[in-house]
Formats: C-alpha cells, structure tokens, sequence
C-alpha cells in the first residue's frame, strides 16, 4: 500500500445500499432504531446522530450480499439490548443468532427488510481490556 506524505482531514459521510423494498428497510431503521426517514423518489434516507445512510431504490438490480456483510449499531445498555431483540421477535422479524456474550459486548444479529444483516450490540458488558478500544466508551 502506498503512504501519501499529504494527509487531508476527513469525516464519515454516509453509508449507501441498495434494497429491493427502500420503504419497508426505512421503516425497519425507525421502527426500531428511531431514525428519521426522508423521502428521496423511490429511495429513502434515514438520519440519525450525524449519520446518513442512503437506502437506494434496488428494485431494478440484484441485492445480494455477501452472507458476512452487515450494519451495526450499539445501544448503551444491555437492558436496551434485550428490550430491541424483544421488539424484533414480537414483530416477527428474522433472527441470524440468540443475543450472544461477547467478551468485546453483548450481541445478536437479524435480517432487515430488504435482506441487510443488522448487529446491534452494547459496549455496557464488554470485558474491561476491550473498552478503550471503543469511541463509546472512552471518556
């Protein structure tokens, strides 16, 4: 890899993918993640925390993704955790795993509308020589 010797500051802007249903993946991110949803034509952007992510109208293409190609999020709580995973399975959304403990936090993974695999996880129980490595966690 080449090392440039001039470095630009940059900030994360946006996250953009592709769903075969762009309304029903939005709606999944405010239902139960508490984004804002704009409309965008047939594609929707939702806001949360200084973060967009484009959710691009995929009904003319193959959406596909590899089987360990996820979205994560993090809740502060392991108590939040749980209430969200409960949320989930009342609305019968599909589960990839049971909440795990995780020695870096507790975690569970599901399928969003659209076929995007979702981490939410906390930091809350991660074990005490991973928590520095977390911007959550730092003070």
């Amino acid at each position: 890899m080449t090392t440039h010797s001039t470095t630009v500051r940059s900030t994360f802007n946006h996250l953009s993918f592709p769903s075969p249903d762009a309304p029903a993946t939005a709606a999944f991110f405010e239902h139960f993640l508490g984004f804002s949803v704009a409309v965008f034509g047939h594609s929707r952007i939702v806001k949360k925390d200084q973060l967009d992510i484009v959710i691009e109208d995929g009904r003319d293409r193959d959406c596909t993704w590899p089987r360990n190609f996820h979205v994560g999020v993090e809740v502060a709580t392991r108590a939040d955790l749980e209430r969200i995973h409960a949320d989930m399975l009342a609305a019968d959304i599909r589960m990839e795993t049971e909440l795990i403990t995780h020695v870096r936090g507790s975690r569970f993974f599901c399928w969003m509308p659209g076929g995007v695999m979702l981490e939410v996880n906390t930091r809350e129980d991660a074990a005490v020589e991973f928590r520095g490595t977390f911007a959550s966690q730092r003070g």
